[in-house]
């Protein structure tokens, strides 16, 4: 990281570490997914490929991350529940629920082709995430309980519902107004006398969820020079379905549960979600301040290296993830200017937002997981002969900046780090590809200043660091502007909003004067 006077910003950065002994569990839900549905025309009540399709990702969520041991699912929702010892990324909430539900939405298209194969995506899906802290098994009891009787309920209803609607052809409003206050067994008589639907007999997925959990089993391995076999323990992830996940008979079948975890000692009953609700891990972002969004690639020197992306820098992926911010400007309104480099993103939101209550949570999750899809989505776009072979993810976090001055410092400090980190990147590039190794690359580089770098770059590689493309040496800004329609008069015929992608300097004072009502100061009351 770059040091620069603009350093002291980060002093504004919190901690929300999940403290000790709280088992964490990340729960996501789908983000607008009734009209998601809609559109790419989900079958009614249930579609057994869309469920198919996040139980494939929740599973492939499991294979990555060793330290979630459970995932329990249904309809366009996960929850997924980390072993009690855990030290992921420290048990910062911020970091574990963005880089889950990021890695999550980047699998959901990814995946889609497999279990859609012939119909395209017709709209950006994206999910939201909240951490859940259960500072004893018996709530992690009761919080499983709760998820599985909403599975139930919402099944029930939904498929009378749908049933009523197609079979029948009630209105909405009229089978709304059926199904009002309706009871249990009334639900299964309408199924049953109306539509010969036995409830119990429809597949259990639609009725009980899906349970994905890690076991372990005796793997016989074969050592060299050694004549006896040897048993070891090898951890696999299964797709299983029970009437109840939450209790003692379940839970106590499998071993490693128990074991990461902890047991079941009693069955639960007389469920709370109010009482359930008090244990989210919710951290309201201070009112009339800026928010900034900033989000990281995950493992992204692997994720350039097995993309083969150009060093010291590949400008199609820049371009892409530019895109992608342009992509969450259109779809976040609150989000008046964004600045990228390399592999990161600042998104700053206007200072009297109330977008999703300003819950840190939800607006963090909501950002990193549009971003995440639409990244997967353009790839082709910009890199049409090349195959995604790993998928991408991101982490995020949110920052509240109170004062005009400290966000254009925020600004800057970013700034400051694209051109620092830049300068050293295209020299240590340069000396790689002349022949030297990274070791020696780095040695070279050791203590040099900017002008020592530059006169590495003109008498070594003839290149002349200050006429590199503005978006290598600047980043990116992204932001609302003015689009002007000039008739051949030279009249101003009509202008309209449009987000731009252009490579200023921010730093200082000429832009933002350019472009006042970006950070414009506003009252508490407006």
């Amino acid at each position: 990281m770059a040091n620069s006077k603009y350093e002291y910003v980060k002093s504004f950065e919190s901690e929300d570490e999940v403290m000790y002994p709280n088992l964490i569990v990340v729960r996501i839900d789908g983000r607008s997914f009734a009209r998601f549905s809609e559109v790419n025309e989900f079958v009614k009540p249930n579609d057994e490929r869309a469920l198919n399709l996040m139980n494939s990702c929740a599973k492939s969520v499991l294979e990555k991350y060793p330290d979630i041991v459970l995932a329990y699912g249904f309809s366009d929702e996960y929850s997924f529940i980390f072993k009690k010892e855990t030290k992921f990324y420290q048990r910062r909430a911020g970091k574990i629920l963005s880089l889950i539900v990021s890695y999550f939405t980047s699998l959901y298209v990814v995946k889609w082709k497999e279990f859609f194969p012939h119909e395209e995506m017709r709209f950006t899906p994206s999910f939201k995430s909240r951490i859940i802290c259960c500072p004893s098994i018996e709530v992690l009891q009761a919080y499983l309980a709760w998820r599985q009787r909403e599975c139930h309920s919402n099944n029930q209803y939904n498929t009378c519902f749908w049933m009523l609607m197609i079979k029948s052809g009630k209105s909405e409003t009229e089978a709304h107004d059926i199904l009002k206050g309706t009871q249990k067994q009334e639900k299964n008589e309408i199924l049953f006398q109306q539509f010969a639907i036995n409830y119990k007999n429809l597949p259990s997925m639609y009725r009980q969820g899906s349970c994905i959990l890690k076991t372990e089993v005796d793997e016989t391995v074969k050592i060299p020079d050694n004549d006896t076999p040897v048993k070891r323990l090898k951890k696999t992830v299964s797709i299983i379905r029970s009437e109840n996940i939450a209790s003692r008979n379940f839970w106590n079948d499998y071993s490693y549960l128990c074991k990461e975890l902890g047991c079941f000692h009693q069955n639960v009953n007389n469920i709370k979600h109010e009482f359930l609700k008090l244990f989210q891990f919710e951290n309201k972002l201070l009112p009339f301040t800026w928010i900034v969004i900033r989000i990281d690639g995950s493992h992204f020197h692997r994720f350039s290296e097995v993309q083969e992306f150009e060093k010291p820098n590949d400008e199609q992926a820049l371009k892409l993830m530019n895109a992608c911010a342009v992509a969450v400007l259109e779809e976040f309104n609150d989000i008046v200017f964004a600045y990228g480099v390399s592999d990161e993103y600042s998104f700053v939101l206007k200072r009297n937002t109330q977008l999703y209550q300003r819950r840190s949570s939800e607006i963090v999750s909501a950002v990193v997981s549009f971003f995440s899809s639409t990244y997967v989505i353009k790839w082709k776009e910009f890199f049409p002969n090349k195959d995604l072979k790993y998928t991408p993810n991101f982490d995020g976090r949110a920052v509240c900046y109170p004062a005009y001055e400290i966000i254009r410092d925020y600004l800057a400090w970013r700034q400051v780090d694209c051109h620092i980190n830049n300068q050293y990147n295209t020299c240590f590039w340069m000396l790689v590809k002349s022949g030297k190794t990274t070791r020696e690359a780095q040695s070279l580089l050791k203590g040099t200043q900017t002008q020592e770098k530059n006169q590495m770059l003109s008498q070594l590689f003839c290149i002349d660091y200050n006429t590199l493309p503005l978006i290598f040496r600047n980043g990116s800004s992204v932001f609302w502007d003015k689009e002007m329609m000039v008739t051949d008069n030279g009249v101003v015929a009509k202008s309209h909003k449009k987000v731009v992608v252009q490579h200023p300097n921010i730093i200082e004072d000429g832009f933002w004067e350019a472009h006042p009502l970006i950070l414009e100061v506003t009252s508490p009351r407006s």
